[in-house]
């Protein structure tokens, strides 16, 4: 499979993907698939997650990233490749170019998180810091490659990459043949366009069901005005899937094969990533997660079995910090409440006498005096608390205000 980069807008087809999938032996893992008992009670069918955060570099991108990498010319490898990403297909870019003996160089924006940027040095690619978001850093790296000569490698918005992504549906057929629904999240679109061109193909009757975070979701409008259209200031926690306008490629084959594009909210993607955590045992991203929160958002409307893409696992710790206790706060999990109580000796002591008697596990408390809201006789209590859920932290609230504190927030 040779192409050059002139070759860009052609079809993508089964054979292309089958192609690709010969080509990626011995390169990318055909991830596990592992089953969900949480997950299938809920939808009350069978639910597996195609684990692609157990691939390497930590996500899917490594295969389109190889594909198109190994598809150029001897002479375009020689001027060697150019990419721009905040993380996965970075670390994608470089390992497939290290494997394929080109030199790679990379923009990532400068607020990158640091273990992205480590990784994909580690994996062999030239880093280069540029720009806040990632547009600035798109339009780095391709005033690099007109300068350089070095081929620009598309995220998604290439016949190669969605071919090589494609192979992740290969996968699952092979995994799980009597699927009746493929549930994947939707950035630019490589991926749900890549496995919607395999599966249909060979099982026309698989239902495939995109999902895109709500603040950065661009295919309803777009699906709706039958073209790409941008969205302005796309906004999520999943920067796996913050693309503001879907690939003119992907977009074509999206339109055609993907039964449905759904949204997901923050809350339900962190609530996402907690589950993933905690019942799957799984470090998943936020943009992997996005396919179960699909699923925990309205369990009912797939029909089963159901294969649910955690699409990549590469979260910055920092992040996870963030979203897991999102997630628990989601959840009903966690509780922060500030109140007001008479400053004296042994006042705080009461106060976590009383919580202590609901059994709220105090995680934090910030004890403020000063402020010219507080009277001379009093302090603000700031507390953070682990709750056992909504209906908890109901009873913690209660049994504060009957105890005589004013809560105040």
């Amino acid at each position: 499979m040779s192409y050059s980069t002139a070759d860009s807008l052609r079809p993508v087809t089964l054979d292309d993907v089958r192609g690709a999938q010969k080509m990626l032996t011995g390169v990318a893992r055909a991830t596990a698939m592992e089953g969900s008992r949480h997950l299938s009670q809920l939808v009350g069918s069978p639910v597996h997650l195609k684990c692609e955060n157990l691939q390497r570099t930590g996500s899917f991108k490594l295969r389109g990233a190889y594909v198109r990498i190994a598809g150029l010319l001897p002479e375009e490898r020689a001027a060697g490749v150019v990419a721009a990403s905040a993380g996965n297909h970075a670390q994608g870019v470089a390992l497939a170019s290290s494997l394929l003996g080109v030199h790679s160089t990379v923009f990532m924006p400068n607020g990158a998180p640091l273990p992205k940027i480590s990784a994909t040095r580690e994996y062999g690619a030239e880093v280069r810091l540029h720009g806040q978001v990632v547009d600035e850093t798109l339009a780095a790296a391709q005033e690099y490659a007109a300068e350089t000569g070095a081929v620009f490698i598309h995220p998604f918005d290439h016949p190669d990459i969605i071919a090589g992504q494609g192979t992740v549906g290969l996968e699952i057929l092979d995994q799980c043949p009597e699927v009746g629904t493929i549930v994947v999240g939707i950035g630019g679109g490589g991926l749900a366009a890549g496995i919607a061109v395999a599966v249909k193909a060979v099982r026309p009757d698989v239902r495939i069901v995109g999902v895109q975070a709500a603040g950065a979701a661009a295919y309803p409008p777009s699906l709706a005005a039958g073209r790409p259209v941008t969205v302005a200031n796309p906004a999520t926690m999943a920067d796996g899937i913050r693309v503001g306008r879907p690939g003119d490629v992907p977009f074509a084959l999206v339109e055609e094969l993907v039964d449905e594009v759904r949204t997901v909210s923050e809350d339900q993607l962190s609530a996402a990533l907690l589950l993933c955590l905690e019942r799957a045992k799984m470090v998943v991203e936020p943009a992997g997660a996005s396919p179960v929160a699909a699923l925990l958002a309205e369990p009912g409307a797939f029909a089963g079995p159901v294969v649910a893409v955690l699409s990549g696992g590469n979260v910055d710790p920092v992040l996870l910090q963030r979203v897991l206790r999102h997630g628990m706060a989601a959840q009903g999990r966690y509780l922060a409440v500030r109140l007001r109580l008479t400053d004296r000796p042994g006042a705080l002591a009461t106060l976590l006498g009383v919580l202590s008697a609901v059994d709220a596990n105090v995680l934090d408390v910030s004890h403020i005096r000063t402020d010219p809201r507080i009277g001379l006789a009093e302090a603000e209590v700031e507390l953070h608390l682990e709750t056992k859920g909504p209906a908890h932290c109901t009873e913690v609230g209660r049994s504060l205000r009957e105890a005589g504190y004013t809560v105040i927030d």
